[in-house]
């Protein structure tokens, strides 16, 4: 098993045993670090933070330090999941609803999206043929995708890589290839079918080594850089450095690192997601 079959396997296994711990009472907190663990015990690492995103908020929510969100009821949760080994980056979600069955059609629109998705991420396809499938099939579930959402490629230590893989037709004609690794990413929403930028979410990106003046901060910007090179990262895996909150607005000051923000909906719309990682022309790499 290569590091992007075996990435693949954790990544699916981590989403299922996600999906177990989501339980009404539980914390943000707790079911992000008991997956993170989970993914570094099977023998890979987390490729990201792990995204505990509810209700109308479509992405990039992730538990902070101390976060108190506790899952209630009738929440509906996507769970965005990455793990990499050596590098080799594979991404998965997928879409729970806690303690009913209200939106159950929801989150069946955006898993069919992805699976007729996948079933076109042929070598040759046109990326617009995938968006296409994505569209109707969301839409035939009398929901609309959210357009301004995407899959995407993947490489060593990218979890965003060229191409972009549309939720909709978009017109590109540009072919798969084979050996590409990409995630096929559907959204659908009860909303308009787009989201706006939100709060900060407390996930960092490293971008470059830049002067700064502190030396604690320039000892945190070397420890990033070495740790998770240009993989997303958390201040919650950094909560035992001292001034953690402090040390981060100054290396984003300097343009060190870069901060994500939360996706909402713009209509307030429910969302859900799901998304597999396919080897073009090997098929879906997470899967149990």
């Amino acid at each position: 098993m290569d590091d992007w079959q075996k990435a693949g396997k954790i990544a699916a296994e981590a989403r299922e045993y996600a999906k177990e711990i989501c339980r009404i009472g539980k914390t943000y907190t707790y079911v992000a670090d008991k997956v993170e663990e989970f993914i570094i015990k099977k023998g890979a690492f987390p490729a990201f933070p792990m995204d505990i995103s509810v209700n109308s908020i479509a992405a990039h929510y992730c538990p902070y330090i101390n976060d108190e969100n506790v899952l209630e009821k009738g929440d509906l949760v996507k769970l965005d999941i990455g793990a990499h080994v050596n590098g080799a980056v594979a991404d998965n979600a997928c879409t729970v609803e806690i303690g009913t069955d209200e939106h159950k059609e929801l989150i069946l629109a955006s898993k069919d999206a992805c699976d007729a998705g996948c079933e076109k991420a042929i070598p040759g396809a046109m990326i617009k043929n995938i968006g296409k499938v994505i569209d109707e099939t969301i839409r035939s579930h009398g929901f609309v995708p959210i357009t301004n959402l995407s899959g995407h490629g993947l490489d060593r230590w990218i979890v965003h890589d060229a191409p972009t893989i549309p939720n909709y037709d978009n017109g590109n004609e540009m072919k798969l290839e084979e050996g590409q690794h990409i995630a096929i990413e559907p959204f659908a929403t009860d909303g308009i079918g787009s989201v706006k930028e939100g709060k900060p979410c407390g996930v960092y990106a490293f971008l470059e080594k830049k002067p700064v003046r502190l030396d604690s901060a320039r000892k945190l910007m070397s420890q990033i850089e070495k740790d998770y090179k240009t993989l997303p990262f958390t201040e919650r895996w950094l909560k035992d450095v001292k001034n953690i909150k402090f040390l981060l607005k100054l290396l984003e000051q300097a343009e060190v690192v870069k901060q994500y923000t939360v996706l909402p909906e713009k209509n307030g719309g429910m969302v859900s997601q799901y998304e597999n990682t396919v080897c073009v022309g090997k098929g879906v790499t997470t899967k149990i």
